[in-house]
C-alpha cells in the first residue's frame, strides 16, 4: 500500500528556534501536512514564501525587523491568494484588527496551539478562514467601536514612557491644552478612569507596546 502524500505544505515562521520545532513536531505528526520550510524573522519568511510557495504560512506577531503584520501585507501584495495565519501570545483587539486588515486569514494563540493548529491549517489550505470561538468573539465586540486614531497613538504612547503633557506636546509640536483634550478623548474611548489606566488598557488592547 502506497504512504499517503503530505498534501498541505507549511511554512513556520517564529523568531524562537523552540518555538518552531515545537510547531513544525505538530505538523509533521499529521499525515496530511508536511513543513515546507522554516524562518526566524519576518523578511526571511517573506523569500521562503517566495521561493517555496507553501499553501499555508504560520507567522509569529513578535519578530525583530520585520514583525508579522509586515510580512503578511508584503507576502500579500506579492501573492493576493496567500492562506496565511498569525501566531501570537496576545488577544489585544487593536493587533487583531491589524492582522486581519493585513490579509491574515487565522489568528491562532500560542497557548491553545495543537488542535486549533491543526484545525486551522486545513481550513487554511481549503480556502476557507479560521478564528478560534474567543478571537471571532473579539471580532465581534470591537467591530464598530471607536479606535484611537494615529495621533491619538501617538499620545498614548509618550505618556507609557512616562512623558508628562507638556512634554507630549513639545514633542508633537501641540499645546499642552490641546494633549489635555486628546487625553480626555482616549480615557472615554478606552473605558479608562485615568491616564495610568489608559495605558494599561493601551498595552492590553494592543495599541501601543513598551
Amino acid at each position: 500500500m502506497t504512504e499517503t502524500h503530505k498534501s498541505i505544505r507549511v511554512l513556520v515562521a517564529d523568531d524562537h528556534p523552540l518555538m518552531r520545532e515545537g510547531i513544525a513536531a505538530v505538523i509533521d505528526s499529521q499525515p496530511d501536512m508536511e513543513v515546507a520550510g522554516e524562518a526566524g524573522d519576518g523578511a526571511e519568511a517573506v523569500r521562503l514564501y517566495r521561493a517555496l510557495r507553501p499553501d499555508v504560512a504560520l507567522i509569529d506577531l513578535q519578530m525583530p525587523g520585520m514583525n508579522g503584520i509586515e510580512a503578511i501585507e508584503a507576502i500579500r501584495t506579492e501573492f493576493p491568494d496567500a492562506q496565511l495565519a498569525i501566531l501570537t501570545t496576545y488577544r489585544g483587539d487593536a493587533r487583531l484588527l491589524h492582522a486581519v486588515k493585513a490579509g491574515a486569514r487565522a489568528y491562532l494563540l500560542k497557548s491553545a496551539l495543537r488542535k486549533e493548529l491543526c484545525e486551522a491549517i486545513r481550513a487554511l489550505a481549503a480556502g476557507r478562514r479560521y478564528f478560534a470561538p474567543e478571537i471571532a468573539a473579539d471580532i465581534a465586540g470591537i467591530v464598530g467601536q471607536d479606535s484611537l486614531s494615529a495621533r491619538e497613538v501617538q499620545v498614548l504612547q509618550l505618556l507609557a514612557r512616562g512623558y508628562s503633557n507638556r512634554d507630549v506636546g513639545l514633542a508633537l509640536n501641540l499645546s499642552e491644552d490641546t494633549i489635555k483634550g486628546y487625553l480626555r478623548t482616549i480615557t472615554a474611548k478606552l473605558g479608562a478612569n485615568n491616564r495610568t489606566h489608559a495605558v494599561t488598557i493601551g498595552i492590553e488592547r494592543g495599541f501601543i507596546d513598551v
